[in-house]
């Protein structure tokens, strides 16, 4: 069996996000959703760009900030995520190697811009998304080097490429690789909207591939179409080696293979600014304790200090080291 280099390499799309604060009648104008991602073309792009206040670029994406949550844990990690060679590639593969991630992906030729996404962030810190997915689209089969997955403890793969042929075929493709050489597969269902989307490939990847799923509240009760987070629960239960469901203000709870659910409670924030990269902090410091030793217990603590943190600022990844937390999640 191959080595183990990294503790968790990432497969995602590779995103600037662009983020500004708004209120509600914005969102309202603009037809938006609130608390929801939407996929948006290039010319709605320029038109939501034109029409907000000033921003602020970081490159973003929800396993990239997963992955970059990992690194400034300390854990050792890789990615695999398309960019163009454009300015927003470049801030993008910059940012993700400063954090000392290991990212090869190649920038996508003849290919439209980087991806980016529009961040709106309302005064309740709740974060309303709308996604340009340019050149990630051009993820496909050809990026994924099944010698780099042979060599990480998990691979992390986040539910939004589904929305893409080529992307999903590499997904799928990294999984089969995953399984051959040991490498355990942790899956986001990233977005309810996406687990409606594709809620029966969902269930399929559950019972074939993942061991490790991640949720919030909204997506686990889409996925098995109840209102009921209890029954959500336990229709996952047994299915996967572990579940980690997150439920915002009220913390989390692990639903292990064999035992009873580990329910944690959230981490205190002083003060919500952003919402957005919540999810995939927990998921950074859930994934750190689980290639660290840690029960489940310390590592759902550890997955919400992290989020906690990113609520308390302005964009999805960490500004600077957050070893410290690890300490305190013992």
């Amino acid at each position: 069996m191959t080595a183990k280099s990294y503790h968790v390499l990432g497969l995602g799309n590779a995103i600037v996000d662009i983020l500004a604060r708004t209120d509600d009648p914005f969102l309202t104008d603009q037809g938006m959703v609130k608390g929801t991602m939407a996929l948006i073309d290039a010319e709605r792009a320029e038109a939501i760009y034109a029409a907000m206040g000033p921003a602020v670029e970081s490159s973003g994406g929800s396993a990239a900030n997963t992955i970059a949550g990992l690194s400034a844990l300390g854990a050792r990690t890789a990615f695999i995520g398309r960019v163009a060679d454009d300015q927003l590639g470049r801030v993008f593969g910059h940012d993700i190697r400063a954090l000392g991630v290991a990212y090869g992906t190649p920038p996508a030729a003849d290919a439209p811009p980087t991806a980016r996404c529009f961040v709106l962030i309302t005064p309740d810190g709740q974060r309303t998304m709308n996604t340009y997915l340019g050149a990630s689209v051009h993820l496909s089969p050809d990026d994924v080097d099944e010698n780099e997955v042979a060599r990480a403890e998990i691979l992390y793969v986040e539910g939004y490429l589904w929305d893409l042929a080529p992307a999903k075929e590499a997904c799928l493709k990294a999984m089969r690789a995953a399984r051959r050489s040991g490498t355990r597969v942790a899956f986001s269902l990233s977005d309810k909207f996406c687990v409606d989307r594709f809620r029966g490939e969902f269930h399929q990847l559950i019972d074939d591939h993942i061991d490790i799923l991640f949720a919030n509240e909204a997506e686990i009760t889409a996925l098995a179409e109840t209102d009921d987070f209890d029954a959500a629960m336990r229709s996952v239960t047994g299915r996967v080696e572990i579940a980690a469901l997150t439920r915002s203000e009220h913390g989390s709870v692990i639903v292990p293979r064999e035992g009873a659910p580990v329910a944690v409670a959230a981490s205190p924030v002083p003060e919500v600014i952003d919402t957005t990269g919540a999810g995939d902090l927990y998921a950074a410091g859930f994934l750190y304790g689980l290639t660290h030793g840690f029960d489940l217990a310390r590592s759902a603590r550890l997955g919400g200090l992290a989020a906690a943190g990113i609520i308390g600022q302005i964009g999805p990844r960490p500004q600077g080291s957050i070893a410290r937390l690890v300490e305190r999640s013992a």
